[in-house]
């Protein structure tokens, strides 16, 4: 059974630039290889973006549904930032 399937994918005129100077450089053998690549980043960073989100956001929003008092307003956070850029 064959473990790969051709695409033909339309991309805008830069992006094809690109990925064309990246084979003519040597960085990669063909343009299947520079796209298969650039989705091993994309799904990496995705992956590492659903952990955050389920690791820290998700317990940071149960920590602030357990004691509302501790939320900052956004008009707090501008004063804080305004304050920490003064003293620079």
């Amino acid at each position: 059974m064959r473990t790969t399937r051709q695409l033909s994918i339309t991309l805008p005129n830069d992006m094809a630039d690109a990925l064309r100077e990246r084979v003519a450089s040597g960085s990669y053998a063909s343009e299947s290889e520079v796209v298969r690549d650039g989705l091993r980043t994309l799904f990496a960073r995705d992956q590492v973006l659903e952990s955050w989100l389920r690791q820290e956001v998700v317990d940071a929003y149960d920590a602030l549904v357990a004691d509302p008092s501790a939320a900052v307003t956004i008009d707090d956070v501008r004063a804080r930032l305004s304050a920490k850029h003064a003293n620079q």
